[in-house]
């Protein structure tokens, strides 16, 4: 007897949608036509499309791009697609605030109204946009379109900025600054082929101030000057020149020359490079894998979003440098939803490097094969996290795992992985990339400070004259980086100075001579994190700020353990009662509360999220001239 769950069926757009990720079904019970024949006694082909269980989320965004929602009969079909119960599927769209399973327009303004952009004037524009389609969230101009506020985008420097989603057979997904400031709309169709256009090297300028400027540019140097969708212009500017120095050399010579760069991770962890690599070379387990961690998701972070779309081939060639050094075979970029620039571009780097040879069975003649994919993520802080990102890849919700057992030994897939962020990789390069590859670590290590070496990348936001992406060598301090950005407008006076974003710590005026290294930072007890600098003049609503910042960690808290998923709450409610004036217990015991809050978060959590949820809170209070509650 055959027995069929009746149910509303996915229509034959979304079952399209669907199959040109995963592939025509082969069966009857894999969501293809029932052929008795084959399928109506044996059961079949179950284990293989579980084994495909993280073509998940791409298959999810597929049903989202082209409906503008995961309806039940989509996300039924996705599942007799992959052998996915349909409660587990169901939790992991619910999971990623980009996917949407109730009715929703097909087009939706994304506004962020986080930190920077609230600085930029964001909720003058939200109130504008409520006058005119209406509150957040409801359908206007005959519920073609709605809009959403949104957390932080990566766009600080271009603020206050929107994320456009329209599903179609077409789908579009653009990023834009608002109120004219600057146009950096781009299709993620854009043409590869077409020479570029100013307004395009208007955008880069904007974000990267230095590029041009005949600054002795390292990380940068490319920026603005090579064709970021050309190979060929890629390698005319040096590219592929360390991948070609590291094969020579051999893959001990590679982890050695990193090791002896003493570079740190660029994240905001700064665990040593070198280190991790020797470790996943080391492991007897196999396959080994490497993941970019391109889930740049920090508040006031937008530094990989500029090398990914302004230099994608060194990501690339930098992955395949890292690839060869550990042993691996496959390489995973893993890179934010809300880039779509960035992940046209990188791409067409993939598809080009791989066309050249430089990926694929037979990376640059040497026999050996390496590949990179790419897999974009859906809205969800937590995805930063390594653990949480490995999972998301998996195809389940993007919750972090107890370490140890630590990524060097069972990361993706239960196997050893070396993950890096952007720009710690694309620092690879400069070790790497001179001469023969040969002392290039010791080159390396020249700049800088002995515990901080190499160039570092920082983005440079809020009220100052020119936001963007700056590069300066470890060591340069927070009032030189400022006079790089032109200062405050209007020669305002700095209140306070976010470090690392909404997980750092804000300092005052004190600490603009304070050297801009792990172990200055360290000693003010402040942390460069991911390189966030954000100015605040005495005009800042600074009681606004600290709210939002609360706020955006409870909503990015994935709730898998209790001290985070009830703490961040109770911080929230904590600075709403001082805020609003409501007097549950004194001053003094409410601070004292927020401490043991906090404390309780750092020592239970199981993540950094939790561990830092407390951190530009607790920094902000024990600064009584800079909040006024």
């Amino acid at each position: 007897m055959d027995l069929h769950v009746v149910g509303p069926l996915a229509s034959p757009v979304e079952r399209a949608a669907v199959d040109a990720i995963l592939g025509p079904p082969d069966s009857g019970w894999s969501g293809g036509v029932r052929d008795s024949r084959t399928d109506g006694h044996v059961a079949r082909g179950g284990h293989a499309a579980r084994g495909r269980r993280e073509l998940l989320l791409p298959a999810l965004h597929a049903l989202q791009d082209r409906v503008g929602r995961i309806t039940q009969p989509g996300l039924n079909y996705v599942c007799r697609r992959l052998s996915v119960p349909p409660a587990e599927a169901y939790g992991v769209a619910t999971f990623y605030s980009l996917f949407a399973t109730a009715p929703r327009p097909p087009a939706v303004a994304h506004l962020c109204d986080d930190i920077a952009c609230r600085l930029a004037g964001a909720e003058d524009v939200a109130a504008d946009l409520e006058r005119a389609l209406g509150p957040a969230g409801a359908p206007a101009r005959d519920g073609r379109m709605t809009w959403l506020r949104s957390p932080c985008l990566g766009r600080c420097e271009l603020g206050p900025a929107a994320l456009v989603t329209i599903a179609g057979e077409t789908p579009v997904l653009d990023a834009a600054g608002i109120l004219g400031r600057l146009e950096a709309s781009v299709r993620r169709e854009e043409s590869t082929g077409a020479p570029r256009s100013p307004s395009d090297v208007m955008r880069t300028r904007a974000s990267v101030p230095q590029a041009g400027s005949g600054a002795p540019l390292r990380l940068l140097a490319r920026v603005g000057v090579a064709d970021p969708r050309s190979l060929d212009d890629y390698r005319a500017h040096g590219g592929y020149r360390a991948l070609a120095n590291a094969m020579a050399m051999g893959a001990a010579a590679t982890v050695a020359e990193v090791t002896d760069g003493k570079l740190l991770g660029r994240g905001g962890a700064a665990f040593p490079t070198g280190r991790k690599w020797a470790a996943v070379a080391a492991q007897a387990a196999q396959p080994h894998y490497v993941v970019c961690n391109a889930d740049e998701s920090e508040p006031g972070t937008f530094k990989d979003r500029v090398l990914m779309e302004e230099d994608p081939f060194a990501v690339v060639e930098a992955m395949t440098i890292e690839a060869f050094a550990t042993g691996s075979s496959r390489g995973y970029l893993y890179i934010r939803g809300e880039y779509p620039l960035a992940e046209a571009r990188l791409t067409n780097a993939v598809e080009a490097a791989r066309s050249g040879g430089l990926l694929g069975p037979n990376v640059a003649g040497s026999g050996w094969a390496f590949d990179i994919e790419l897999r974009r993520g859906a809205g969800a802080y937590i995805c930063g996290e390594e653990t949480a990102l490995f999972e998301s890849i998996e195809g389940k919700r993007g919750e972090p795992r107890n370490k140890p057992p630590f990524p060097v030994e069972v990361g993706l897939f239960g196997k050893p992985t070396a993950v890096n962020n952007v720009e710690t990789l694309v620092n690879v390069l400069l070790i790497l990339g001179d001469g023969d590859g040969r002392g290039g670590g010791a080159r390396y290590a020249a700049t800088g400070t002995d515990g901080s070496t190499g160039p570092k990348l920082f983005c440079l936001s809020g009220h100052v004259a020119r936001p963007g992406v700056y590069e300066v060598p470890f060591g340069t301090t927070l009032r030189e980086l400022l006079a790089l950005g032109g200062g405050v407008p209007g020669g305002r006076a700095i209140r306070a100075i976010l470090l690392g974003g909404a997980a750092g710590v804000f300092v005052g005026p004190d600490a603009l001579d304070v050297p801009l290294t792990f172990e200055g930072t360290r000693a003010i007890g402040a942390s460069l994190g991911s390189g966030v600098v954000m100015v605040f003049d005495e005009t800042a609503d600074m009681v606004g700020t600290l709210r939002r910042i609360a706020a955006f960690f409870r909503d990015e808290s994935c709730g898998q353990c209790v001290p985070c998923r009830v703490g961040t709450v109770r911080q929230e409610e904590l600075l709403a009662r001082l805020a609003d004036r409501v007097e549950v217990r004194s001053r003094a015991e409410e601070l004292a509360l927020l401490g043991d809050i906090g404390r309780a978060m750092r020592d239970a959590s199981i993540c950094g999220l939790g561990q830092t949820a407390s951190s530009a809170i607790e920094s902000a209070f024990r600064q009584p001239e800079l909040v006024a509650l």
